[in-house]
């Protein structure tokens, strides 16, 4: 049976400095969309959720009131995106105040392990305080060691 867990982190707590060799740019519909998809199926090709969407399920999360292209991340190496984190704010929770989440991370199989999900995370946690966003939540099945080895690094817990 899966297991998704619900982690939590103060943004006001410092978030780590990240150092890294990649382009970090905001996701652009226009020129974007294609290779993104492509690679989001490419990273989550089992994921029940994530997995084998079409352009259709792409769109509609686009046109959904939440979506910010500014606070979509994308990892550039040599012209090709080579992760990315999607960025969604929470202004719907009763008696609480907004809450930023880490929406989608993923990271090229190709490149795991060079810092890519790092990288994308810790633009994406900045921008969440450049919001005024005060604690961020993402969310990941407890199986997923590689996923949780990052975020507890990023001071998730």
């Amino acid at each position: 049976m899966r297991h998704i867990l619900r982690i939590h982190r103060s943004l006001h707590d410092p978030i780590p400095d990240d150092h890294h060799g990649f382009t970090i740019e905001t996701f652009n519909p226009l020129i974007h969309k294609q290779a993104w998809l492509d690679l989001n199926n490419r990273i989550f090709i089992d994921h029940p959720d994530q997995g084998n969407w079409a352009m259709a399920d792409l769109d509609n999360r686009i046109a959904e009131p939440w979506f910010d292209p500014k606070g979509f991340f994308l990892a550039i190496e040599d012209g090709k995106i080579v992760g990315s984190c999607w960025t969604k704010i929470h202004h719907d929770f009763v008696n609480q105040e907004p809450a930023g989440e880490l929406y989608i991370v993923g990271v090229d199989p190709d490149f795991t392990g060079h810092g890519v999900g790092r990288a994308v995370s810790i633009a994406a946690m900045n921008y969440l305080l450049a919001q005024g966003i005060k604690d961020a939540m993402l969310y990941v099945d407890a199986d997923n060691e590689k996923g949780l080895a990052l975020y507890t690094g990023l001071g998730f817990n």
